[in-house]
This record gives structure tokens, C-alpha cells and sequence, in this order.
């Protein structure tokens, strides 16, 4: 497996993108102390999931991210990607090159982890390399201090490393995980167990509450029936009884249209009647004017006629006797006639008051009728 290429921006010293390029024949990064030699192995030890800030020599994982100089301001992310030839698809991949990337944001501190720059988990990364060498704690990256470490490490430990550079660490690592699953499983199958023992101790009285749910819900079935039946009955009772409801209210509808038609029409009667009863009421008038002339003209005649017989004597010698009798005999007749005249329209004016009573009197009650 060859590792092509090293991509660092923003991690510790290497503020700038830089990009380091392993061509066949090389065999080693050199230069003065100081200048960030041991910061490309911690690179790579950081990509592959390196959790530890003491390991990268910090305190906390953002001390990764460059700080800052007297001429750059700090960068607020780091990120680092390693690229491998995998022609061979010794990783298991089907990429024929794999990019591993890293990523960490000051603000939030919570690492991004990238396969070919899809987004994936740790252990995505630790599953894709492991027992290829390149383990964070694999033997192909020897730090500084790590000859010691290794000499003073304990025998488990050391047996570890060699279990990784033998190979057998990812078989060791499933084990690992299928026994942790069976003790899950174990404590599952035991939690059923005991579940299942609660459960038969609970099944009579269970099937005692299953007879009596069975029972309510019969007796509620045949109570749900009986009231649909009694709604049924009653909708069709209030069925019945709004369709009569329907043609006594069309009835009085009728009737209230015949109402407003007779109103008008007696309406057009009551002006008709009103303009008569005025005609006649100026009829009267006259009429009495002309009774009250009549009267004082027969006054008149009457005052004349005794002025007539007292000076009787006086007047047969200058004045025609039958003549003067035929003149008051004819002022008579007028005033009979002005009298019959007057009798008659003080008759009709009282027929048309008395029509026009009875027309106000059924106007009223169509009033009354339309209201309710």
C-alpha cells in the first residue's frame, strides 16, 4: 500500500495549503529543528483518528489549528488528507485512489471525517485501515519517544502491537465486538425470560379482564344498537314532523303573499275612499253653505211675510196677492230640495265612513297576520 500524497492547511506550523508528494525513492523528510518534521507524522497519526490532544502535544484538540505568528492572524480550521494508491484495492475500496480527511473548526471543536470526501464516522476510517499497518498506534509511525515506550510498555500492550503488525488485529477487534453481542444478547434473552415469567403470572388475570372486555364490548354493541335504533326513530319522527312544520310554514307563506297582495290592493281602496270621503266632505260643505243660505232666506221670507200680513191691507191694494204666494210656494220647493240634497250626501258620506272603517279593520288584521 503506497501513500502518495499529504495534504496539510491550517494544521499546527503549516498555516498555507501545503502539499507533499512521496514519489518513488523517497526516503525521508530532513531539515533543522524546529522547521515541522515531527508535525507531518502527527498529521498522519491525526487523521487516522488520533482522540489523545497530549499525543499531538496540546492541551486541547483546537491547539492542532495554527495559532497564529507576528505576521498571520490564526485560522479558525484545520484540515489534513492523506491519499493512497489503491490500485491493488488492498484497502477495501473500489476506488482506485483513497482520500482520508480530517477536519476540526475552532468554534465548535468537534472533529468532520471525510472517505473521499463523503462524510463518514470514525470507525468508518478505523475499519478501512485497520490491519493494514496504518493503525494511530500501529508500528509504521514511530514518534518520538516511542522506542522507550515500547521497551517500558506492559506485555498486553506489546503483544497489541504486535497483533497489529501481524495482521490479526481486525479479526481480534470483530471478536471483540461478536462477544460484547453476545453478552448483550445473553442479558436480552434472560431479560426475556424473566418478562415472559411475568407474563404467565399475569395471563389468568389477563384472561379474566379478556372475558370481561369481551362482555363489555357485546353489551356495548347491542347498547350501540338499540340507541341507533331509538335515533333512527327519532330522526324519522322529526323527519315527519319538520315536513309538516315545511307546509304549514309554505301555507303561511302563501297566505302572507296573498296578505300583502290584499293590503295593497286594500290600500289602493283606503286612498280611493279617503279621496271620496274628502269630495264628499267638500260636497257637505257647500252643501251646508248653501242649506244656511237657504235658511236665511226663508228667515228672510218668513220676517217678510209678517211684515206682509201686518201691513196686508197696505200691500193688496199695490201688490198681486197670487203672485207673492207663488214666489214664497217656490222658495219652498227650493229649500225642500236643498234639504233632500243635503239628507242624501250626509248619507252617503256616512256609508263611505262606515266602508272605510270595515276596509281599516282588514288592513289591521292582515297587519296581524303577517307579523306572526
Amino acid at each position: 500500500m503506497y501513500l502518495k500524497r499529504v495534504e496539510l492547511q491550517g494544521f499546527k506550523s503549516f498555516a498555507d495549503k501545503s502539499v507533499i508528494e512521496f514519489e518513488p525513492g523517497v526516503t525521508g523528510i530532513v531539515g533543522p529543528n524546529g522547521c515541522g518534521k515531527s508535525n507531518i507524522t502527527d498529521a498522519i497519526r491525526w487523521v487516522l483518528g488520533e482522540k489523545s490532544a497530549k499525543a499531538m502535544r496540546g492541551d486541547t484538540m483546537t491547539d492542532v489549528i495554527f495559532s497564529g505568528s507576528e505576521d498571520r492572524k490564526p485560522l479558525n480550521m484545520a484540515e489534513v488528507t492523506l491519499v493512497f494508491d489503491n490500485e491493488d484495492h488492498y484497502l477495501d475500496n473500489d476506488s482506485n485512489e483513497v482520500e482520508i480527511t480530517r477536519r476540526i473548526y475552532r468554534d465548535g471543536g468537534d472533529a468532520e471525517y471525510y472517505i473521499n470526501r463523503q462524510q463518514c464516522r470514525l470507525k468508518d476510517i478505523t475499519d478501512l485501515v485497520m490491519d493494514t499497518g496504518l493503525g494511530r498506534d500501529s508500528l509504521s509511525i514511530i514518534s518520538q519517544n516511542s522506542i522507550n515506550a515500547f521497551v517500558q510498555s506492559k506485555p498486553e500492550e506489546r503483544r497489541g502491537m504486535f497483533e497489529e503488525a501481524a495482521g490479526v488485529a481486525r479479526y481480534k477487534q470483530r471478536k471483540k465486538e461478536s462477544v460484547a453481542k453476545l453478552e448483550r444478547t445473553t442479558t436480552n434473552l434472560e431479560r426475556v425470560e424473566d418478562i415472559v415469567n411475568e407474563l404467565e403470572r399475569q395471563l389468568n388475570p389477563l384472561k379474566r379482564q379478556k372475558e370481561k372486555a369481551e362482555t363489555y364490548l357485546s353489551l356495548k354493541d347491542q347498547l350501540q344498537e338499540i340507541e341507533v335504533s331509538v335515533l333512527v326513530k327519532e330522526i324519522q319522527k322529526f323527519t315527519e314532523e319538520l315536513k309538516t312544520v315545511d307546509q304549514e310554514l309554505k301555507k303561511l307563506d302563501s297566505d302572507k303573499v296573498q296578505n300583502e297582495a290584499q293590503m295593497t290592493l286594500n290600500e289602493g281602496k283606503k286612498e280611493e275612499l279617503e279621496a271620496k270621503m274628502y269630495q264628499l266632505d267638500q260636497e257637505v260643505n257647500d252643501l251646508q253653505g248653501k242649506l244656511l243660505a237657504a235658511m236665511n232666506r226663508v228667515n228672510d221670507l218668513e220676517m217678510q211675510k209678517v211684515e206682509i200680513d201686518a201691513n196686508r191691507k197696505h200691500i193688496l191694494e199695490s201688490t198681486n196677492k197670487e203672485d207673492l204666494e207663488a214666489k214664497i210656494a217656490n222658495m219652498k220647493a227650493m229649500l225642500q230640495d236643498a234639504l233632500s240634497e243635503y239628507n242624501d250626501r250626509v248619507e252617503r258620506y256616512n256609508e263611505t265612513k262606515k266602508e272605510k272603517e270595515e276596509l281599516d279593520e282588514r288592513t289591521r288584521q292582515c297587519d296581524i297576520a303577517s307579523n306572526n
